[in-house]
């Protein structure tokens, strides 16, 4: 049998050091198919499977809704952070969960004595402003009109009732009406919104034209059996969390995390057993975790998923501070081969800062990876741009900074009573990666490509090849990391994503 070249990732990583990312390069392979042939799909948890294996962190300056909305849209998922009331987190996840459906179960409505500030509200909220008027204002009662932007775009005063400025004759379709048949009517009648109602003329549902659109626009997106977008949200082990949780799944939510910094505790087991006992069909990723024994007691109690990683962000300082961690990259083989045992994914969370971790981080054996700082930068993070020395940044923040830890982000560190705070991160800020729409692809084409370079077709055949040590690995020394980037030049033009 002819000696492949390089070494195996079970040679690789016996080492005595831990390895991050940088530490190794993967062999390439052989070529017989275009980027365009590589499948990405993967699974997140057991149950959840994405087009994309990329999904945003849980953090206050990283993921609420429009960040969620644009990485299922282009089949990722985003996690919505829980440094909030649990009425704001519910109502992140509720504004995903509306933004495209197929029927929409529980459309907003209003009645005729609304204004027309009222729906100016509902836009700033939900965007949008398409409301069908009932006669109560209430869903599942008679529809009596439909109120748009075009109804009063040039009416000056807002405080005039919807009764009077709403368009009265309405193309609905009956309650029964299949999904193709709806979207032809809208097709057809080129309106934005297609009531549905009963025999009786009262509301069931709703039909959106801009669904149809998104449909075409975006093949991937991530969708429950709802065809809603897919999004998950982070709760802690408190007790108080288990209030949050039920507000959580009547919004929607597909899956949750238990956002621990250290998830082998106690505290997450009997949160786990609380959650598969009074939510049986909710996906709940455990963690975070970096050793086999702590993957072991999650496993055990009944996870669907495991989250890897503890200090390797870049604003945590927790290997610094607490002494305790693992390197990523030796933590996401090490784990993502024991749960491969008992039919667990695992999400590859921090250290990623580039196209090549990503790929890393699947081809070590994680079934999808968690950004943080990757994300923070674009648009649909939350916060506002500002300038600083002539660049445009955002803020980004751990949730071990003191800043996070006083609004909340303590519950992840166990330290929520604590008079003394002591910090496991920084807070600071990102450079201005423009729109999510843009990077995304861009991230996507780049993990196709490498793909390629590694030799597989898709994940599935990744982990085969990790697996049945086909895939070679080698160390990378100092000298050598320097050489595989940008070096002896004067002066050179980077690429707008480094």
């Amino acid at each position: 049998m002819k000696k492949l070249d390089g070494f195996s990732a079970d040679e690789l990583f016996a080492t005595s050091t831990g390895l991050a990312y940088n530490d190794f390069i993967i062999l390439p392979g052989y070529i017989d198919f275009a980027p365009e042939d590589v499948i990405l799909e993967s699974n997140l948890t057991r149950s959840i499977r994405l087009k994309t294996p990329m999904v945003s962190s849980p953090m206050d300056t990283v993921t609420e809704s429009r960040m969620a909305i644009g990485l299922a849209l282009l089949g990722g998922m985003g996690f919505i952070h829980y440094n909030n009331t649990a009425e704001e987190q519910a109502a992140e996840v509720k504004k995903v969960k509306r933004y495209e459906n197929g029927f929409i179960a529980d459309p907003i409505v209003l009645s005729p004595d609304h204004t027309i500030n009222d729906v100016i509200a509902i836009k700033e909220r939900f965007g949008f402003s398409g409301i069908p008027i009932t006669e109560d204002g209430r869903p599942n009662s008679r529809l009596v009109g439909i109120v748009t932007n075009r109804d009063f775009d040039f009416e000056p005063n807002h405080t005039r009732r919807l009764g009077d400025v709403m368009t009265r004759e309405v193309i609905t379709a009956r309650h029964g009406v299949s999904l193709l048949e709806a979207n032809d009517i809208l097709k057809k009648s080129k309106k934005g919104k297609l009531p549905i109602v009963d025999e009786a003329g009262r509301l069931v549902s709703l039909v959106c034209r801009n669904d149809l659109v998104t449909n075409r626009e975006y093949p991937l997106a991530s969708k429950d059996e709802k065809k809603q977008l897919m999004v998950g949200a982070a709760i802690s082990t408190k007790d108080d969390s288990k209030e949050r949780l039920d507000l959580l799944v009547d919004a929607g939510v597909n899956a949750v995390i238990i956002d621990s910094a250290q998830g082998n505790s106690i505290y997450q087991i009997e949160m786990i057993t609380y959650i598969k006992k009074r939510h049986p069909g909710l996906d709940v990723i455990g963690g975070n975790v970096v050793t086999e024994e702590q993957c072991e007691s999650l496993v055990r109690a009944g996870v669907d998923a495991l989250r890897i990683g503890m200090g390797p962000g870049s604003i945590c300082t927790t290997q610094t501070t607490m002494a305790v961690g693992r390197a990523q990259a030796t933590a996401v083989f090490r784990c993502a081969r024991f749960a491969r045992q008992h039919g667990n994914p695992v999400i590859a969370d921090g250290g990623i800062a580039n196209i090549g971790h990503i790929a890393k981080a699947l081809a070590i054996g994680a079934s999808a990876t968690m950004m943080g700082s990757m994300f923070a930068g674009t648009d649909e993070a939350p916060g506002e741009y500002f300038y600083e020395n002539g660049k445009r940044l955002k803020k980004y923040r751990g949730m071990a900074s003191l800043e996070a830890l006083e609004k909340g982000g303590s519950k992840r560190y166990f330290s929520e009573e604590s008079k003394i705070k002591v910090a496991q991160g920084v807070s600071g800020a990102v450079l201005d990666k423009g729109s999510l729409f843009d990077y995304m692809p861009y991230l996507i084409q780049g993990l196709k490509h490498s793909f390629q370079d590694m030799g597989t077709r898709d994940v599935t055949r990744l982990h085969e090849m990790l697996y049945g040590n086909e895939l070679r690995f080698e160390l990378r020394s100092p000298s050598a990391q320097i050489e595989g980037g940008v070096h002896d030049m004067y002066s050179y033009q980077a690429p707008k994503y480094m």
